[in-house]
């Protein structure tokens, strides 16, 4: 895509990158009403039965996924006109979601600036590693690695360590706005729980609200996962990246059935998303059946999401994600040409 083509790519995305006041308070009420009713129904049925309330809890973890997308609209600035409404809703939600805003703010930008940018990874990002990457790794490096892109890992053990650790501790450096807000989002649910605990125990606290956690935390990082790794993700070096392109060749199109696309706040159009961040989340479909440009983004389904679970590796040879199966074979197949072309090598200077 030249550069005129994608200057006109965003310019034709502009348009939708505006906040709708009445939309986006229609938006806090739809989501925020049935989440603390269901919490309730679920505390309410754990004398009827645990697993009518376990089934209302991860009803309730649906919209904690859809307060998180007004969350994470928030920290771009884009729910409301108003910056200072943005940073209150934003805060506020941070709560409910027990997420750092001004944290999570600077750490999502730096990955809207890096996203597919193989010189820049770190920061706000699901780990990535490149074949080449991977076969220099060291024996502790590899089972790092591998560990981390477990699926009980990274969806089970991920959760619990973005909401106990990752999002209570302030980073090295943090600016004294930044350092606050965390320390304010801590204490105020601390507050909250002592609060829920004291009037209805502790045991009924949590039998509410873990599964709640866990299972909006598991959604969150798929989601944010399934997007960014498919078999023909882009990712390029810092000289050959482009940012219009990492946005709509890096990010996927989601395509979710439509009650599961509203509860998770349209956010499976995230190449529409990582090209105009300044889109609110209900404008997102808009932008994209408008621009049929966009529309040509790698499509995927809750049925051809799943094959992502086995990439692991990104081949830069053949630009696509591979599994740790067929890097096996890859490697062998490059050692078979390599002794091959040490034994012709050596024929030839025998000759010689």
């Amino acid at each position: 895509m030249s550069k005129q083509k994608q200057a006109q790519l965003r310019k034709s995305v502009a348009p939708f990158a505006k906040s709708d006041l009445k939309v986006s308070i229609m938006q806090i009420i739809n989501s925020f009403v049935p989440f603390f009713l269901l919490w309730f129904l679920a505390y309410q049925s754990l004398s009827i039965s645990i697993w009518l309330s376990l089934v209302l809890s991860v009803i309730a973890a649906g919209f904690v996924v859809r307060i998180f997308i007004i969350f994470h609209d928030c920290t771009h600035m884009s729910f409301f006109k108003n910056s200072k409404a943005n940073r209150i809703v934003g805060t506020i939600t941070g709560i409910i979601t027990h997420f750092a805003f001004e944290k999570w703010k600077r750490n999502h930008a730096i990955h809207h600036a890096t996203s597919s940018n193989l010189d820049k990874r770190g920061t706000g990002d699901i780990w990535v590693m490149t074949i080449e990457e991977y076969t220099e790794a060291s024996f502790w490096g590899k089972l790092g690695y591998r560990l981390y892109r477990n699926p009980i890992v990274l969806f089970g053990l991920g959760p619990i360590y973005l909401f106990l650790l990752e999002n209570r501790i302030n980073r090295k450096g943090a600016k004294k706005k930044e350092r606050w807000n965390t320390y304010l989002i801590n204490v105020s649910i601390v507050a909250i729980y002592a609060v829920l605990i004291w009037a209805i125990g502790w045991q009924a606290f949590l039998s509410v609200q873990l599964p709640i956690l866990f299972v909006a935390g598991s959604l969150g990082i798929w989601l944010f996962y399934v997007q960014h790794t498919f078999e023909d993700s882009y990712f390029e070096n810092e000289e050959e990246w482009d940012y219009v392109k990492a946005a709509v060749d890096g990010s996927s199109y989601y395509q979710l059935p439509k009650i599961l696309q509203w509860i998770t706040g349209n956010i499976g159009y995230h190449h529409v998303h990582h090209l105009s961040p300044r889109v609110p989340n209900y404008q997102l479909e808009k932008a994209h059946e408008s621009t049929p440009p966009l529309q040509k983004a790698t499509t995927i389904t809750l049925k051809t999401s799943i094959e992502s679970i086995r990439f692991r590796l990104y081949d830069q040879a053949t630009r696509s994600f591979v599994s740790f199966k067929e890097y096996k074979q890859l490697i062998k197949q490059r050692n078979q040409k390599t002794n091959v072309s040490l034994k012709m090598t050596s024929a030839k200077f025998q000759e010689e």
